[in-house]
């Protein structure tokens, strides 16, 4: 089961231009700032800035739905005709994220808290 959509990561070659863009449009400076990621949190979400995200495959805004066990949600995806774009992967803190595209080339994210 999913608890929603809590992440949205833009891909974005600019990374300094898109920072200015989403600051100005969320009024709120970003968390995380970093060469590799620019992180904003407002409203319960989390909007994410990845200059490496046409690199992985992204054509657009990636929404990251929050699974409670993100293999078991990946495999299941898979059986069902999603095609894998990045498989489960740690990206700090024991936060894990993986991605696919359905059957019309749509971006899927996954994303698992942290276990206690």
């Amino acid at each position: 089961m999913t608890s929603g959509a809590h992440t949205i990561i833009y891909p974005a070659k600019d990374l300094a231009g898109s920072k200015a863009v989403f600051s100005a449009l969320l009024e709120v400076e970003p968390y995380a700032d970093q060469p590799y990621y620019v992180g904003f949190r407002t409203a319960g979400q989390e909007i994410g800035l990845d200059p490496n995200g046409h690199a992985k495959g992204m054509t657009g805004p990636v929404p990251y739905w929050v699974v409670a066990d993100i293999r078991t949600r990946l495999a299941a995806l898979l059986e069902a005709g999603a095609e894998l774009l990045q498989d489960v992967q740690d990206v700090g803190g024991g936060k894990l994220i993986a991605s696919v595209k359905d059957p019309d080339g749509n971006l899927v994210g996954l994303t698992q808290d942290p276990v206690a």
